[in-house]
């Protein structure tokens, strides 16, 4: 299953962007969908992570209180409304998806890089 990004783009710091995540023909529903960033040089950061089946959402302690994770009611897209921006959020953010029936946080990086289904990331670039 490919999942497809979209939503990333250049904005000023203190600004907003909604990432959206889909995939074709796929429901949410009992699936976890995480949504990851990476720099080039540093490894993948895990951003939030939600469960659309039982609302479940975690986030990094980077971006709590800035970012919010949230899925469709038809349960088929994932959003990720990032908002008060900092030049340190600039990544290639991926959403990945994996069958899930444990919580988020059961499911690590390496769970969704051996099992998970991928984007191919959308570019976040955030100014000073």
């Amino acid at each position: 299953v490919q999942l497809v990004e979209s939503g990333g783009g250049l904005v000023q710091a203190g600004g907003s962007l909604t990432l959206s995540c889909a995939a074709s023909g796929l429901i949410f529903d009992d699936y976890a969908v995480t949504w990851f960033r990476q720099v080039p040089g540093k490894e993948r950061e895990e951003v939030s992570c939600i469960r659309p089946g039982t609302s479940e959402t975690i986030y990094a302690d980077s971006v709590k209180g800035r970012f919010t994770i949230s899925s469709d009611n038809a349960k088929t897209r994932v959003f990720l409304q990032m908002n008060n921006l900092k030049p340190e959020d600039t990544a290639v953010y991926y959403c990945a998806a994996v069958g899930a029936n444990l919580s988020c946080g059961y499911y690590t990086d390496s769970y969704y890089r051996n099992y998970g289904s991928w984007g191919q990331g959308t570019r976040v670039t955030v100014s000073s």
